[in-house]
């Protein structure tokens, strides 16, 4: 694999063997969560994907070299607010790499590297998509990378959707051009992250992991496509969309008043739904994204033939 991607021993010897390994984001818990919450997160994670009988991978990015299978060490630092980590997508891994920086993976970038050395299932909370407009319909469209990325990488992304700041709709319309399955795991709504119903109804379900393992085989080995899929699991503890909406309309008003844009958006408008809910919608957070990870660990396992 080359000096610039370490691989851990389990992770390595697991993909080696044909066993269930689950990629996991490190942004999260270098940004989307604050300390002691986001290595809290990556626990439980960890864990849920292990009881599901797979390999979790958190992939990073530290010393010049991608990690696949980062450690309690290296997610430790990643936590640490003082390393000022950068947040990685796919398009920026080789750059972060040449100027030997620290980095947490976003999805796009975990995507990447995932597909790169055969990962083919991947836990997370939500997925990136198309931002609201605002008040000012001349304004340029901001489309996340994660969308373009899913399309072009045969991996199976297992979230709750897009994130609730983001205009759902819009997003799942990206989706369809963009010729990505959307599937929701004992589900016929879209969820929105936080939400359990983003106003999205869903053509296609899964009702177990057997069933989504045989779908992946069919699009990926059958039809021989190349997009991956997004398989949506709704939150296990979701909040009102009512008490999400009103937090989210004072938060991207303070945003235009303070010129927060680009990718200190997204993390800003869900610290403000965190004070407006009262803690809340963070235990919602890591409820969901343990969840994911457990159905992503059985997915995996169900594609590997272990289950």
């Amino acid at each position: 694999m080359g000096s610039r991607l370490h691989m851990a021993p389990e992770v390595r010897d697991a993909l080696a063997l044909g066993k269930p390994v689950v990629a996991l984001e490190t942004s999260v818990v270098a940004h989307g969560l604050p300390a002691p919450a986001n290595l809290e997160a990556a626990r439980r994670c960890a864990a849920a994907v292990r009881e599901s009988g797979a390999t979790p991978a958190f992939v990073a990015i530290a010393a010049g070299r991608v990690l696949v299978g980062a450690g309690e060490a290296e997610l430790a630092a990643l936590a640490d607010p003082a390393a000022a980590s950068a947040k990685a997508g796919a398009r920026d891994i080789a750059a972060l790499l040449v100027a030997e920086r620290s980095a947490g993976t976003t999805v796009s970038g975990t995507l990447a590297v995932a597909a790169r050395i055969g990962i083919q299932v991947f836990a997370t909370g939500g997925i990136g998509g198309v931002h609201p407009r605002g008040a000012d319909p001349a304004a340029p469209l901001d489309v996340s990378a994660d969308l373009a990325e899913l399309a072009r990488q045969p991996v199976c992304v297992v979230s709750s959707g897009p994130k609730t700041v983001l205009d759902v709709p819009a997003t799942a319309e990206w989706l369809e051009s963009l010729g990505v399955p959307v599937v929701g795991f004992r589900t016929d709504e879209l969820p929105a992250f936080l939400v359990a119903a983003g106003g999205v109804r869903l053509e296609h379900r899964a009702e177990d992991a057997v069933q989504a393992a045989t779908l992946l085989r069919i699009h990926w080995q059958v039809l021989q496509r190349r997009e991956g899929v997004l398989l949506c699991v709704p939150p296990p503890s979701p909040l009102p969309r009512d008490e999400v909406e009103r937090a989210l309309a004072s938060a991207r008003a303070e945003a235009v008043v303070r010129k927060v844009a680009g990718k200190a958006l997204t993390p800003f408008l869900l610290e403000a739904i965190g004070r407006a809910t009262g803690g809340r919608s963070r235990q919602a957070n890591l409820a969901l994204l343990e969840e994911n990870a457990r159905v992503a660990g059985q997915v995996a396992t169900a594609l590997a033939g272990d289950g």
